[in-house]
């Protein structure tokens, strides 16, 4: 990240991501995320599993999806923009988590 010197001071001039971590264990815990519009979110998934289902996560309302590998950390990177609740899943929808964003424009979708 670059940072900016004003008068003895740093201060990073883009925002700090977010992170989050996500287990995957026949469901995703926490099944819950926040998040903050306007600031990068990281969230880390680790599979505890080998069911065929948890295999993929996908967070379609931001066109992005991620395979699992069992045992491994993945981290996906979203940028969400506007407040609201989304959803992602599993590749089959049967394992499901909400992102919520807070925001001034809460409610608003992309």
């Amino acid at each position: 990240m670059s940072r900016v010197r004003l008068r003895g001071k740093v201060r990073p001039t883009a925002l700090e991501p977010h992170t989050a971590r996500v287990v995957v264990r026949g469901r995703y815990e926490p099944d819950t995320i926040l998040a903050a519009a306007g600031r990068p979110l990281r969230i880390t998934f680790h599979r505890e599993d080998t069911l065929a289902c948890s295999e993929r996560v996908v967070f379609p309302d931001f066109g992005k999806s991620a395979t699992l590998p069992p045992y491994e950390d993945v981290t996906v990177e979203l940028a969400p923009d506007r407040a609201g609740e989304y959803e992602f899943t599993c590749q089959l929808g049967v394992l499901r988590g909400r992102l919520i964003v807070t925001g001034p424009d809460a409610g608003a979708r992309p």
